[in-house]
């Protein structure tokens, strides 16, 4: 019985070497690659270029970060592109799109960067369309609200193509845009309040963003150079139709306009120039993608892909092609002598900007007409 286990014991143990030095270390990561393309384009009836990213997945041997690098890793040898738009169902424009360089590029991703290859084609855009005639060059007129827009890519000579669709974002309101809105952010000194942009109407868009531009002067004795930042007011999912509030806090805009002061000795003077407001909406498409695409906050980090474009010969594709409209509103500090009335900061808002506890210290004073009444000048008045 000993000689039974001891035979058995090294025929067990002499197959458990074979099978070891049998096994190869090498994991074939290579395997057979599916050719896919990549996406993304938004029409905005307020853009006067319209700008579509087509790339190529890339795989091969070797490092993938440094083939991320090579820039024609990502794209075609051969991309034919166009732009049709249809109006009741009848193709009135098309545009074939061209290719360019641009030099935006986040250089901080693992792609190459900062130069990209984009296409693109031109119109006006629809602030400009009721102010110049455009009717010798109807391409150039801006993007019809009403119409539909197909996207046709044909890639490697016809080797396959990839299409898709997308009605424009349209109906956009608020009421923010009439002249007499101002902003309110403080009332007694040291007490802050908030303003309430309301967007009356979010049209067709499924998902709503605000922000806000601030613009103020820097000045140097006689000269000045213009300052701004951004400050974005939040997104939200809306329903078509419907009305949305975003809130801009008075105690936030006193601390940002704090943190964006130049820490140069030789300013003599700030004065505030005014306040651009920009909403801007998306399609339901575009709502759908930014959903799948967002981070999986549960355990189970299978997600579903979503596109509303569609592939030939077996392919595969991803990314969107969608719209959005960007409705800006501009407000000036003051608009002239006559309409002293008009004004983006309240006068009680002003007074805080340029002697309150939080921005008192950073030299603005107000150039406003209202403010420079004869007689009647306010002690925070530009000299």
């Amino acid at each position: 019985m000993k000689n039974i286990y001891k035979y058995l014991y090294f025929t067990l143990f002499g197959l458990f070497l074979y099978m070891l030095s049998s096994c190869s270390e090498k994991v074939k990561l290579v395997g057979d690659f599916e050719e896919t393309v990549v996406v993304y384009g938004l029409l905005d009836q307020a853009d006067s270029l319209h700008y579509i990213k087509i790339n190529r997945a890339f795989i091969g041997p070797g490092n993938a970060l440094e083939i991320a690098q090579i820039a024609d890793s990502s794209y075609f040898t051969n991309v034919d592109a166009t732009i049709s738009e249809y109006l009741n169902g009848n193709l009135t424009r098309s545009w074939l799109l061209r290719d360019t360089i641009l030099d935006n590029k986040d250089t901080s991703g693992v792609f190459y960067a900062p130069e990209q290859k984009v296409y693109y084609f031109k119109t006006l855009p629809t602030a400009f369309n009721d102010a110049i005639q455009t009717s010798t060059n109807p391409q150039m007129n801006s993007l019809n609200p009403q119409a539909n827009y197909k996207i046709d890519i044909v890639l490697n000579d016809g080797e396959f193509s990839v299409s898709g669709e997308t009605d424009l974002v349209r109906g956009i309101t608020s009421s923010a845009a009439t002249q007499n809105f101002n902003f309110k952010f403080a009332n007694n000194p040291g007490e802050y309040i908030s303003t309430g942009i309301t967007v009356s109407s979010t049209g067709n868009s499924y998902v709503l963003n605000t922000q806000m531009k601030i613009a103020f002067n820097e000045w140097e004795n006689a000269t000045y150079a213009e300052k701004s930042f951004f400050w974005a007011l939040g997104e939200a999912d809306v329903q078509p139709n419907s009305s949305k509030i975003f809130t801009a806090n008075g105690e936030t805009f006193y601390d940002l306009m704090k943190s964006k002061c130049t820490e140069n000795s030789a300013i003599t003077k700030r004065t505030f120039q005014g306040v651009t407001i920009k909403i801007t909406g998306g399609a339901e498409e575009l709502y759908n993608y930014i959903a799948v695409n967002k981070p999986s906050s549960g355990l189970a980090q299978s997600k579903p892909s979503y596109t509303n474009l569609s592939v030939s010969n077996g392919k595969r594709v991803i990314g969107i092609f969608s719209s959005r409209q960007t409705v800006e509103i501009y407000h000036p500090f003051y608009v002239s002598p006559q309409q002293a009335y008009l004004r983006a900061l309240d006068k009680k808002s002003t007074r805080e900007l340029c002697i309150g506890s939080k921005t008192g210290l950073y030299l603005f004073c107000s150039n406003h007409p209202g403010d420079n009444i004869v007689n009647q000048e306010e002690s925070y008045a530009c000299q």
